[in-house]
C-alpha cells in the first residue's frame, strides 16, 4: 500500500468554468458561462500565425520572451500609458495571464507572508498564495457598485503584508478603478515594502467614456508592482495561452527565476505574429466600443426579464441579480438554468473563499449577436 502525500489544496477540486462549460456541452447549452468569444480572431493575425510556422519558427522562444514582441509591448506601454519600460529588464511573456500571475506571486510570497486579496476574485490568486506558502486576507468589495473599501483595506494590513492584489477592471463583477483609487493605493503603501500585483487584463474593455487607468500611470506605484497583461483577451485569442507581466528591473528578475521552470518560453509563431499584429492599433483602441456595443445588446435583449442589472462597466462581463426569481443558491440556480433553460452562467459565489452567496450570475457577452438574442430569449421566459 502506498502511503501517498496529503493534498497541498484539499479544498480545491476541479473549476466551476470547467464544470460549468462540461455541462453546457452534455446539455447542448449556449455557453454564456467560461469567459471566451464564439467568434474567431482577427483573420490577418491567423495568416501571420500560418506564415511563421511554414518559415520554420517552431522551436523555443528566448526565455524572457521573443525581443521583438517585448520591444513592441514597451512601444504600446508608452502610447497608452506614458511610461516605456525596458524591454530586456522589465517585460517578460508569460503562457497567459494566470502564468504570469503564479509566476509574480510565487516569487516574492514566502512562508507567513500575508497577501491581501480583493474579494469576489479571480479564483487563481489565492491557491497561488497558499501554495507559496502564504496566506490571503480576504477584503470584500461594497456591493452594489463592489468598490474598494480602502479603510477596511488599511485595517487588513499588518507587518506581514507582502503584497496587495488589486484587478481592474474586475472579473467578475466589471468594477473600473479610478486614478482616485491609485492615488489611495500608492499613500497605503509609500513608506512600506508592500508590493502590488494590478492583474489588468481587460485593460481594453472599459465602456462608456471612461478610460483604464493603469498602476503603470502612477509613479510610485509602478516601482513597485507587477502588471500582468493577456493578449488572448484583447486578441480573441484565449486558446493561445499568450500574456505578459511588467515590472521593475529587480521584480523582473525574480518573476523569471519562477517563469524559467513553470514553462521556460510561449509558443513561438503565436508571438511573433502578435509582434507584427500590434502596428495594427485600431484593434485595440476600438475594442471599448466593440464590447460597449454587445453589452448594450445583452441588456436590451434581457430587460423584459426579472433579472436585474447595473451595466457593467468593464471587461466582457455582466452581473445579473436574480433574487426575484428564485430564492435558490446560485450555484443550484446556474445549474438548473444550464440543464433546463439551456443556458450555462457562473455562480459568483465561487469567487468568494466562504462562498457567499448574494445571488448573483455572471453572463459573459463576448458571443456573436444570434448567440445572445438565443440566450435572452430563453431566459426571459424564467
Amino acid at each position: 500500500m502506498i502511503n501517498y502525500p496529503s493534498s497541498k489544496l484539499p479544498d480545491i477540486n476541479t473549476s466551476i468554468f470547467t464544470v460549468m462549460s462540461a455541462l453546457a456541452t452534455e446539455h447542448h447549452a449556449l455557453n454564456l458561462s467560461q469567459g471566451f468569444p464564439d467568434f474567431n480572431c482577427p483573420e490577418p493575425l491567423v495568416e501571420l500565425v500560418n506564415k511563421y510556422m511554414r518559415d520554420g519558427f517552431n522551436q523555443y522562444a528566448p526565455m524572457p520572451g521573443v525581443l521583438r514582441l517585448r520591444e513592441k509591448i514597451s512601444e504600446k506601454t508608452e502610447k497608452l500609458y506614458g511610461y516605456q519600460p525596458n524591454p530586456d529588464t522589465e517585460v517578460t511573456v508569460t503562457t497567459g495571464a494566470t502564468e504570469g500571475l503564479f509566476a509574480a506571486i510565487t516569487a516574492i510570497v514566502k512562508q507567513g507572508d500575508e497577501v491581501v486579496v480583493l474579494e469576489p476574485c479571480y479564483d487563481s490568486y489565492a491557491p497561488a498564495i497558499r501554495l507559496a506558502g502564504g496566506m490571503p486576507i480576504y477584503v470584500p468589495l461594497a456591493e452594489p457598485t463592489f468598490r474598494v473599501d480602502w479603510d477596511l483595506v488599511k485595517r487588513r494590513i499588518s507587518s506581514r503584508t507582502r503584497a496587495i492584489i488589486i484587478n481592474t477592471p474586475h472579473n467578475p463583477t466589471g468594477a473600473v478603478m479610478t486614478k482616485q483609487d491609485m492615488d489611495i493605493l500608492a499613500n497605503i503603501t509609500n513608506g512600506t515594502d508592500i508590493l502590488v500585483i494590478s492583474d489588468e487584463v481587460y485593460e481594453h474593455m472599459v465602456f462608456d467614456g471612461k478610460e483604464h487607468y493603469s498602476v503603470l500611470q502612477h509613479p510610485s506605484l509602478r516601482r513597485r508592482s507587477f502588471v500582468v497583461s493577456s493578449f488572448g483577451k484583447t486578441y480573441h485569442t484565449t486558446g493561445w495561452k499568450v500574456g505578459y507581466v511588467v515590472a521593475p528591473p529587480s521584480l523582473t528578475t525574480e518573476l523569471r527565476k519562477m517563469h524559467q521552470f513553470l514553462t521556460f518560453c510561449t509558443a513561438t509563431p503565436f508571438q511573433l505574429a502578435i509582434a507584427d499584429f500590434l502596428e495594427e492599433e485600431a484593434h485595440y483602441r476600438t475594442l471599448p466600443d466593440f464590447y460597449q456595443a454587445k453589452r448594450d445588446t445583452f441588456l436590451k435583449l434581457m430587460a423584459p426579464s426579472r433579472f436585474k442589472f447595473i451595466p457593467t462597466a468593464g471587461t466582457y462581463f455582466q452581473l445579473a441579480k436574480y433574487d426575484a426569481i428564485t430564492t435558490e443558491r446560485d450555484v443550484d440556480f446556474a445549474k438548473r438554468l444550464t440543464q433546463e433553460i439551456g443556458v450555462a452562467t457562473i455562480p459568483v459565489s465561487v469567487f468568494y473563499h466562504d462562498k457567499t452567496d448574494n445571488h448573483f450570475l455572471r453572463f459573459c457577452f463576448a458571443k456573436g449577436d444570434e448567440t445572445l438574442e438565443a440566450a435572452a430569449e430563453r431566459l426571459v421566459r424564467l
